[in-house]
């Protein structure tokens, strides 16, 4: 009984961790946004412009991602709560756990990538 206990709050501890970190990256999008603005006050072009609405394009994509993550991490904090409020020891949380897992490695890395692509895009153009 306590190690399954131990081992859900290790769960636990993943999805507040990354939680977290998407919070992190909705913060950092809000602040490349109002960077995007001041661009578009610029009048620096039409092919600046066809950039800075593709970057609008990925951060309203990415926005979508993170909320389907949020989503995704409060399922299953709601099936670990369940879990031990009926003393579940079963295995599938670790399976579906990875999956998460996977998906925000990817997630971090697409947005890592974004923000070094507006960074330099910035430096271009500020």
């Amino acid at each position: 009984m306590e190690s399954q206990l131990l081992f859900l709050s290790d769960l636990n501890f993943n999805l507040e961790v990354w939680k977290r970190e998407l919070k992190f990256q909705e913060s950092e999008m809000d602040y490349f946004e109002e960077k995007l603005e001041h661009v578009a006050m610029r009048n620096l072009g039409k092919e600046v412009m066809v950039q800075l609405e593709g970057f609008q394009n990925k951060i309203i994509r990415e926005r979508e991602v993170m909320h389907h993550l949020r989503h995704r991490i409060r399922m299953k904090k709601r099936e670990i709560a369940q879990a031990k409020y009926e003393n579940n020891t079963e295995v599938k949380f670790h399976d579906k756990q990875v999956l998460l897992k996977d998906e925000m490695k990817i997630f971090v890395k697409m947005h890592y990538d974004l923000k070094e692509d507006m960074m330099d895009f910035f430096l271009k153009n500020l």
